[in-house]
């Protein structure tokens, strides 16, 4: 696994480069993720209004617009961080780099860097507002914006929002941890529920929709493609990363010391489980209580690494598990037993089902049942896989699915009705006119 990019220079190129510890493979891949889904929204909003089934809206910009209060503030905060942050990791190096996370998240740094930072750069702003109030006339000038030029702002929005939602719902579905733990598990960069997320970010974006009169159908069947390659490529930072997003244990498979996935018989996976027993009892109490289940690789799938079936996630971001032989640093844990890869399984199918969606895309043209679609498609995808992921579990009516269980059969049944609802509109219309 690449907790970050340095991890990943290392193995797969044999480069060595220190300042790439900076940057968290789980982070880099989520960053990929808004940028191929901004991309993506953007050119099917572009297709959307050259078929007229989506125009702009006209509104006042005010031309040489001095620069407030606020963005002096602002722009000074940021001064302050840089400095604080760049030039105190210049200086100190090698202790910043042992718990990089924790380094970022205090007040640890230069803060003469952070004063001067937050002078130089509040200091520009003050010095562009007195520029733009000598040389320029303010004026009104009407432009009409149309919605792809929205998608910086959607992005933006996408971005804060789902953070918020994630961590809130990741949080209500493990309380005793978040109760245990509230301040590490709200700054953790783990820790996050993909449909807390999109619910959030949904709102947040839908109602800025409406507020500048965008066709909402056309919006959401727009971003349906984007979403579902977004939920692909951040799965790829889960899994890059091993941030503990993983599913049941496969006790066909244990993992030895350096990491490698070695095939077991039962009464070894038993064996390995109470030689272990350190590591399993204080997650579920006992021994006998693993969730696991046992699923060798099949004979006519043999030129498949046994990896696809089980792995150790050994180097995690999350540091999981029991030391690996022969390594030093902070990321030295693997898993004792191999477990189900379930983020490799989310990739193969969002990707695959972003292609489903991309293709149809021309051919559905009634607003609206692209994203009913994409409901669908995701809940079913999510629900079945939920079967071999470790999540805590609900007790309701003597059912016990999960949180994302839950909200997955919420989508489907959300698809289905949002598909039989826009078709249904579409023959109203259509028969009225």
């Amino acid at each position: 696994m690449y907790p970050n990019l340095y991890y990943a220079f290392k193995d797969l190129l044999g480069l060595e480069i220190p300042f790439l510890k900076l940057f968290q493979t789980f982070g880099f891949f989520v960053a990929i993720a808004f940028l191929a889904a901004a991309y993506v929204l953007t050119q099917e909003l572009k297709r959307r209004e050259k078929l007229g089934w989506m125009q702009g809206v006209q509104e006042k910009v005010l031309i040489g617009q001095p620069v407030t209060n606020a963005e002096i503030i602002v722009n000074g905060l940021v001064g302050f961080l840089l400095g604080l942050k760049i030039v105190g990791l210049m200086l100190n190096w090698d202790n910043a780099m042992q718990d990089f996370q924790g380094y970022m998240m205090s007040m640890q740094g230069s803060m003469a860097a952070g004063i001067i930072g937050l002078i130089l750069f509040a200091g520009y702003k003050i010095y562009r507002r007195q520029q733009t109030l000598k040389n320029t006339q303010r004026k009104e000038e009407i432009v009409t914006i149309m919605p792809h030029q929205r998608v910086p702002d959607f992005t933006v929005m996408a971005a804060v929002a789902g953070l918020i939602g994630a961590k809130i719902f990741h949080n209500l579905e493990n309380w005793n941890d978040f109760v245990a733990d509230p301040i590490g598990a709200l700054l953790s960069f783990s820790g996050l529920t993909f449909y807390g997320g999109l619910i959030v970010a949904a709102i947040v974006i839908i109602n800025y929709a409406k507020k500048k009169k965008i066709n909402i159908r056309q919006l959401i069947d727009s971003a349906a493609p984007a979403l579902m390659l977004a939920y692909g490529i951040g799965r790829m930072g889960c899994h890059f990363a091993g941030d503990g997003d993983w599913g049941i244990y496969n006790s066909a498979y244990a993992t030895d010391n350096m990491g490698k996935v070695v095939k077991v018989a039962p009464a070894q996976f038993a064996e390995e489980v109470q030689k272990n027993a350190n590591f399993f009892v204080p997650q579920y109490g006992s021994i006998e209580n693993i969730p696991h289940a046992a699923f060798e690789k099949p004979a006519a799938l043999g030129f498949m690494p046994d990896w696809f079936f089980a792995y150790g996630y050994p180097h995690n971001v999350v540091k999981e598990g029991v030391q690996m032989a022969n390594c030093d640093g902070q990321y030295c844990k693997v898993l004792p037993i191999a477990v189900y890869p379930t983020p490799l399984y989310e990739i193969i199918a969002c990707i695959g089902l972003f292609l489903v969606l991309w293709a149809i895309r021309k051919r559905v043209t009634v607003p609206g049942v692209i994203f009913g679609i994409y409901l669908v498609l995701n809940g079913v995808e999510r629900f079945f896989i939920e079967k071999i992921r470790v999540n805590t579990k609900y007790n309701i009516f003597g059912f016990h699915p999960t949180q994302a269980e839950i909200i997955s059969a919420l989508m489907v049944i959300g698809g289905l009705a949002l598909i039989w609802y826009c078709n249904k509109t579409k023959r109203t219309e259509t028969a009225a006119s």
